[in-house]
């Protein structure tokens, strides 16, 4: 679509407990552009689409190639990496910016993912090493699970598969496929393995995998594709394992 300027529709908030009002944008067009390249465009001239002197857009950037999950945003409704959105190839004008809907929202298009670091740290989703000094060489991942463990290890805590999920909003407790997924990750690694037993007893509670109700959004929302519904399906395998162990040894 050819065309002069890039029309852009944001949603505003100047800080965490004042009301959010819409602003628009015209920067001149450039190809190959991305949405960060166009916000930065406003900062460099924050004048909006009627002439009017304003405050510069504030969003957050980090890796800028799609790594870091720190730009997500609604972007035209579709929660996403605003550093690989190309304009190219976004046909709808004006291109409406909002800040993802599920997340406190600090200014702007910021967003606080602190929620979603506490989910991480529920379910202990890392690997305990004991002591500071050199260990050697750790145990190997067979060649067959490492290559599906990968997959899972490219999640960037992004928001995006929470946005996207009915289950995880105001009224529920539901830490979401992000955290669930990083339990198959670790259950499965050769010394994060040790603590299988704490993560599975800690999504069994409240908020855990039975809150998840199949609805499958979260894998299609996944910038990096990851087979989230595979993830949960089989930490559904192991809870029950889990549980009927439990209660045959209690």
């Amino acid at each position: 679509m050819t065309r002069e300027y890039i029309h852009l529709k944001i949603k505003r908030q100047d800080n965490p407990d004042s009301a959010p009002y819409w602003e628009e944008f015209k920067v001149p067009y450039k190809p190959n552009m991305n949405v960060v390249s166009v916000l930065m465009e406003i900062r460099k001239n924050p004048v909006n689409a009627n002439g009017q002197k304003t405050t510069p857009v504030v969003w957050e950037c980090n890796c800028l190639e799609e790594v870091c999950g720190a730009c997500s945003m609604r972007i035209n409704g579709v929660p996403r990496q605003a550093c690989s959105a190309l304009i190219d190839k976004i046909d709808k004008s004006p291109i409406i910016l909002e800040p993802l809907s599920k997340f406190p929202v600090i200014r702007d298009l910021q967003i606080d993912r602190q929620i979603m670091f506490d989910y991480l740290k529920k379910v202990k989703a890392w690997v305990n090493v004991d002591g500071s000094w050199d260990l050697g060489p750790g145990p190997l991942f067979p060649e067959k699970t490492r290559q599906w463990a990968y997959q899972l290890s490219r999640c960037m805590t992004c928001g995006c598969c929470l946005e996207s999920c009915p289950n995880y909003n105001e009224k529920s407790a539901f830490i979401g496929p992000q955290a669930l997924n990083q339990v198959r990750l670790f259950n499965a690694h050769p010394i994060g393995k040790m603590d299988k037993e704490k993560r599975l007893d800690a999504i069994m509670g409240p908020g855990g995998i039975t809150e998840c109700g199949n609805a499958q959004n979260c894998a299609k929302a996944c910038p990096k594709e990851i087979p989230l519904t595979v993830s949960i399906a089989d930490l559904n395998k192991q809870t029950v394992l889990y549980g009927l162990k439990r209660w045959l040894y209690k």
